[in-house]
């Protein structure tokens, strides 16, 4: 099973979510739904697929002349694989102005407000009163930036 999301092309990431979406989808609809999305050609949809079954993103069972694709990896484990890769090459300084950023432009639901406000609550009773910069010493602006 696959794990590095990083290896995962945006167009990738528009097929993998028809498959999240779907559980096990057949090559004929999945071309045809991503069709409906995007302007593409069913041998881009084709080769998306074949790079995603190499990858180890997604598996094929042939079914009589069709094959059908379940993802190897569930959709959460994916969207936190990446987001965590991501967080990794980010000075510890502006992780904080990285996540206030996400959060101002994003569309949130009550719930999702009221989990994020009962996650901080919780890491504010050990957070410390400052994250230390990780870049190059003394080769960074991070300290000027706050």
């Amino acid at each position: 099973m696959a794990e590095n999301t990083n290896e995962i092309t945006t167009s990738e990431w528009e097929v993998m979510r028809i498959v999240w979406s779907l559980g096990q989808v057949n090559s004929r609809d999945l071309i045809d739904l991503l069709q409906q999305k995007r302007d593409w050609q069913d041998s881009t949809i084709k080769t998306l697929i074949g790079r995603l079954v190499k990858k180890g993103f997604l598996k094929t069972e042939k079914e009589g002349r069709r094959f059908n694709y379940t993802a190897t990896i569930p959709e959460i484990e994916a969207m936190e694989n990446a987001t965590q890769s991501l967080f990794e090459h980010l000075c510890g300084m502006k992780k904080g102005q990285t996540l206030a950023a996400l959060i101002d432009q994003t569309t949130l639901s009550q719930t999702d407000i009221l989990r994020l406000q009962q996650l901080l609550t919780a890491k504010a009773a050990t957070a410390p009163e400052k994250v230390a910069c990780d870049c190059l010493p003394n080769k960074c602006d991070c300290e000027k930036e706050e």
